[in-house]
């Protein structure tokens, strides 16, 4: 393991950082290899409900692949930063932006399922500028979130927007002043919290899969075939929500 990934817990949550500031958090092989194993223990932790990822320092999220590290695709089994191909994490995973955020950098933004950005903080894929192509799921996710014409001036122009232009787009929820931006990330991990995990996590997997279906009508057909779905109408937590409610009381979560 490196100490360029950190790894620290507040309660049901966890943060993992990028921690190479003086490289403004480039990533490394080694850094590929620990961002996997630090997503492997979170998906694995029961008492984890909420990831936090963000870069040390004040000047960048991540600027990429560390180039001189070079630019092959061995990455781990969970894909580039241990996030672009972990399709089964179904807990709620939150990029806290705090500067640039290039590259591989925006790629690991883009897996995560909400990003909270600082005002001074900057997006791109600027891979053809060095003869590069993205491969850690950029060109695949930016059209999805925010539509095929806009992603193509992004990604063919390799320009860098703002914050405020990524919320325009759509791929930014929200965009805060640096000194705000800690308090924010906590707002909404506190109001996922409030959810019951079983149901955030059919919700996650229920939006993921529906997506795949051709269509609206089989998406909504299909729903409750989905295993995560079943899980939740089975499970011990959907009852007490219903129970809380009549009860008028708060509901206790056992994510059973």
């Amino acid at each position: 393991m490196t100490d360029h990934i950190l790894i620290s817990t507040d309660g049901p949550v966890t943060r993992i950082t990028l921690n190479r500031p003086e490289a403004m958090n480039a990533i490394t092989p080694e850094m590929h290899r620990a961002l996997d194993a630090a997503f492997d223990g979170f998906a694995a932790d029961d008492s984890q409900r909420i990831a936090v990822v963000t870069g040390a320092g004040d000047r960048a999220f991540c600027a990429g692949s560390d180039l001189k590290s070079g630019l092959g695709k061995d990455y781990p089994k969970g894909g580039y930063a241990g996030i672009g191909n972990r399709f089964d994490l179904n807990k709620p995973v939150i990029a806290m932006v705090n500067g640039i955020c290039l590259g591989g950098g925006f790629e690991l933004a883009l897996a995560c399922d909400l990003i909270i950005a600082s005002s001074k903080a900057s997006f791109g894929l600027p891979e053809p500028l060095v003869g590069a192509v993205a491969l850690g799921g950029g060109l695949h996710r930016l059209p999805r979130q925010i539509g095929l014409k806009q992603a193509m001036e992004l990604i063919l122009t390799s320009k860098r927007v703002s914050a405020k232009k990524g919320k325009k787009l759509g791929f930014v929820n929200a965009v805060v002043a640096p000194e705000e931006l800690e308090q924010t990330v906590q707002d909404f991990c506190d109001m996922i919290l409030k959810g019951a995990p079983g149901a955030i996590a059919a919700s996650k997997a229920t939006v993921n899969r529906g997506l795949d279906e051709p269509d609206l009508e089989r998406a909504m057909n299909n729903q409750e075939r989905y295993p995560e779905f079943t899980m939740w109408r089975n499970s011990e937590d959907a009852m007490e929500g219903i129970n809380a409610f009549i009860e008028k009381r708060a509901p206790v979560w056992k994510n059973r």
